[in-house]
């Protein structure tokens, strides 16, 4: 299990927007699977939205990437560099995240060709998908 320090020594995101708390096992180059302890005091609930928090699509699936991040950035030839989003495809949202769940996340590194590849993400909450779809990352 790694923890936030561990996390950062892979991946450059930092608070408050490093969406990932702890990784429970992760694969250079092939997968990772995290965990976000989704809290009431998340700085996005003031405003998405007052009286019914609700976490925000765009950041579930950012919270995905850097799981991806996790796994690809971890491969000896990566470490140091970034992993930026080349696009989001097939991107599916199923289940409304809200304070108190713990989204899992899981990333499954599908094809890399060169500095470009795919990840397949899924979140789920108690077992339930919150959201999947295909991640597009470039290596820089």
């Amino acid at each position: 299990m790694l923890n936030k320090e561990e996390i950062e020594k892979i991946i450059p995101q930092r608070d408050p927007f490093l969406m990932i708390d702890e990784v429970e096992e992760y694969h250079p180059g092939e997968g990772a699977i995290a965990y976000k302890h989704v809290k009431k005091e998340e700085w996005y609930f003031k405003g998405h939205f007052p009286g019914n928090p609700i976490m925000p699509g765009v950041l579930i699936a950012e919270s995905l990437a850097q799981t991806g991040a996790v796994a690809i950035l971890s491969k000896e030839e990566n470490k140091g560099r970034n992993a930026l989003f080349g696009g989001i495809d097939k991107m599916k949202f199923k289940k409304m995240v809200t304070p108190g769940d713990i989204l899992k996340l899981e990333v499954k590194i599908i094809k890399q060709k060169g500095p470009i590849g795919v990840g397949e993400a899924v979140a789920t909450v108690d077992g339930k998908i919150a959201a999947k779809g295909e991640l597009t990352f470039a290596i820089v």
